[in-house]
Formats: structure tokens, sequence, C-alpha cells
């Protein structure tokens, strides 16, 4: 029971590698407040969180609403009255087109939810964080924008996921002095369902024409990882195990980036 006695928050918690990590703090002790704009999965996580005997409390909130996370994480402070380790994962893919095809709205509405939502969610969070006395964040980035950039049409995406690797070392450093350890965890491919909302308009006139290795994820055989391989990675940042550890990108995608 790593995290007896301490609360977390986990934003994108309803499904993949949020409820994963979610379900992993729960097991070993944190009171989890699960949280994410979908009603249904959201307390789906909670109930089955519950059902495993651990504790949770389901907020629905957009993390790009500056007055709904507000709301939703002051309700959950009332019922905590602390807070030790953040979990911002929320995010979308968003469009994937050409840049010039690409519109200012879509690329806003990717900004938005990435890089406002995690502003946001550390924002609001932080302040509790010091109360505490110290504790962990762990902003769930991605090897798009940081060692890979094939992805065709991902300019808005990579964009969010490099700037949330630049936050995580930028605020390493801010936050030492209130012992608060900021590190980004970035996966490769995960299955998850994050692709089934991923929106792709005429990628393939700039697809680079590339032939992988075969197996391209070299420690699988060519298999994508699983949302839980990410989640034992938050929870080690997350733990005592890793006090002398911040400001760290971590990959989490078998090899896959280094053959890219």
């Amino acid at each position: 029971m790593e995290f007896e006695g301490k609360a977390a928050l986990v934003t994108g918690s309803g499904s993949g590698i949020g409820k994963a990590t979610a379900l992993r703090l729960a097991r070993d002790g944190a009171h989890v407040v699960v949280l994410s704009r979908t009603a249904r999965e959201i307390e789906a996580t909670a109930d089955e969180i519950a059902a495993a005997g651990g504790k949770a409390i389901p907020i629905t909130a957009d993390i790009s609403d500056e007055a709904a996370m507000r709301d939703g994480l002051g309700r959950a402070m009332d019922k905590l009255g602390r807070l030790d380790i953040v979990v911002a994962n929320a995010g979308i893919n968003g469009v994937w087109a050409p840049i010039d095809e690409m519109t200012s709205e879509e690329w806003d509405a990717t900004m938005s939810i990435n890089l406002r939502g995690t502003y946001l969610t550390l924002h609001l969070t932080v302040p509790h964080l010091k109360r505490a006395g110290g504790g962990s964040i762990a902003i769930v980035s991605s090897i798009n924008g940081s060692r890979t950039f094939t992805t065709a049409g991902a300019t808005a995406y990579s964009a969010t996921k490099a700037a949330q690797v630049a936050m995580a070392q930028q605020l390493a450093l801010e936050l030492a002095r209130h012992r608060i350890r900021v590190n980004a965890v970035l996966p490769g491919s995960i299955v998850t369902s994050i692709g089934e909302n991923t929106v792709k308009r005429n990628t393939e006139s700039v697809r680079i024409p590339v032939e992988w290795p075969e197996g391209d994820i070299p420690i699988t055989g060519g298999k994508p990882g699983e949302s839980e391989d990410v989640a034992d990675v938050i929870a080690f940042l997350a733990s005592d195990a890793a006090r002398h550890v911040t400001g760290v990108p971590v990959y989490v995608d078998g090899g896959q980036s280094l053959l890219r």
C-alpha cells in the first residue's frame, strides 16, 4: 500500500492510460479523484475502483474550462483536504491535416485541451501540493514532438506534446523548493481508444514514405504496449522510490522511437 493516506488526481481517467493509472494508484491505497468530461466513463471508473476496495471521487469537467475545473476540484478538495499526486493525462489527438489545410479553429481546439488544459490542471492543483509539503506531478506527453516527427499532419498535436515536456522541465526547477517533483511520461504506441477520436484529412499528401524494420517496437516484436505499462511508470514516479527524480522525460515505448 505505497500510497496509503495519500490523495491523487488523474485527469482523463475515464479510459485508457488515465483509467489504468487511477486503478493502479487506488490499488496501492491512494484516494483518487477521477476526472473526465464524460460522466458515464468517469462513473464507471469510480465504480470499478470501489468494487476493488479502493476509494474514488468522480468529477465531470472539461480540463480546458476554468470554471468547471475550479468547481470540480473545489468539491473534491472539500472531501479530501489534501493532494499529493497529480497526473495530467487528459488530452486529444485532434485534427491531423496539412498545415495549409488545417483551420485556425482546429488548431485552437488542440491547443485548448492539451496545453490550456494542462496549464489549468497544474495552476489549480499546485497550491494544494504546496500545502501538503510536496508531491509528484506526472504530465503525460508523447514520443510525437520529441523523438518522433513522422506522424503525417500531426503538427498541432506534436507541438502540444513538445510543449508539455518543456513545461515539466521548467516546473521541475520552479517547484523544487516546495519538494514537488515534476516529470513527463512519453508513451509510444499504446492500446487505447484515443485513435477513435482522431480526425485525419488529406494526410497522405504530406506523408513521408518510410519502410520500418519488421517489428518496429523492438521489445514486443511490433505489438503496441498496454495502458498498464504506462500506469506502472507513473506510479513509480509518484512513489518515494523516485524521490530524487524530477525534470525527466521518461519514454514508455518499447524502443519504438529509437527506430524513427
